[in-house]
This record gives structure tokens, C-alpha cells and sequence, in this order.
């Protein structure tokens, strides 16, 4: 049993950074987003560059961090005797924590896109959105949405 544990910890912060990030698709509508009406208006792209999305998870870093330190702490034991051992008990535990929470927060990065749209009214917007489609400046585009959630389409 105790072989299997620093497998079990090393699943749980596998599965800590898998943050759902379809949400931030042109294609993924939220639930209140169905049957509601919503603007549409058009526009060109005048500049596209990449970007990355931290998705924020209501845990904040708390799986990662305290697998990783749980899984730190028992390295750490296997070390040592005596008080050396407690010692890196509790290097381990720290070290494992840090650890820990960056690889959550990396595991929670999405690739996405920084769209710049001259629309045909004259203004122009910014939408970040998932890099799930390749773009183009000059490409023609429909913006779906209304205040500050808008999400943009090829035309």
C-alpha cells in the first residue's frame, strides 16, 4: 500500500492542472448563452498576435500544492535518520508544494489568439479567444455577443 501511494499523489496533480478550458472557443457558447438573443456585427482583422489564457480554477493552486507537498514529504522521509530526516521531511514537503503549484499553474495555460477587428462601423475591438482556427489579417469576421462577452466567427 504504501508503494502506491506516490503513485496516487502523482495522478492527483496530473489531474489538479486539467482546467476545462473549452469555454474560451469562438465555438463553445455557455448555457446562458443559449436561446438568448445576441448582436452580431462584422468586421476585418487588422492584426493577430498569440497569447496565452491563465484559466483561473477555483482551487487556486490548493491540488497542486498540497499533492506536491504531500508527495515532497514523503521523499523527503525516505532520507536520512533521526532529525536529518525530519528535516527533509519538511524540505521536501515545501519544495514538493512549490513544485506542485507550478505545475498546475502551467497546466492551466491555453494557447489563444489576440484579434484586433477594424469593424465596418469604423471602430475597432480586441478579442482574445482559444487558438482552436488559424486566422488571417484581412480575413472578414462576425462578432457574436453583446457587452463584454463576445466571441468571433469566420464570415
Amino acid at each position: 500500500m504504501k508503494a502506491l501511494l506516490p503513485l496516487a499523489l502523482i495522478g492527483t496533480l496530473a489531474l489538479a492542472g486539467c482546467a476545462n478550458t473549452s469555454p474560451y472557443s469562438g465555438d463553445v457558447y455557455r448555457s446562458g448563452q443559449a436561446e438568448t438573443a445576441q448582436s452580431v456585427t462584422y468586421g476585418t482583422i487588422t492584426s493577430v498576435r498569440p497569447v496565452q489564457i491563465q484559466a483561473g480554477d477555483q482551487n487556486e493552486g490548493v491540488l497542486g500544492g498540497l499533492g506536491g507537498a504531500v508527495l515532497g514529504g514523503l521523499l523527503g522521509n525516505q532520507v536520512g535518520g533521526g532529525s536529518g530526516r525530519t528535516i527533509a521531511t519538511a524540505v521536501g514537503a515545501i519544495g514538493g508544494s512549490v513544485a506542485g503549484s507550478k505545475v498546475e499553474d502551467s497546466a492551466n495555460r491555453t494557447q489563444a489568439w489576440e484579434l484586433e477587428i477594424r469593424r465596418d462601423s469604423g471602430d475597432s475591438v480586441v478579442v482574445v479567444q482559444k487558438a482552436d482556427r488559424d486566422w488571417q489579417v484581412g480575413q472578414q469576421v462576425r462578432m457574436i455577443g453583446s457587452g463584454g462577452s463576445l466571441s468571433v466567427a469566420p464570415y
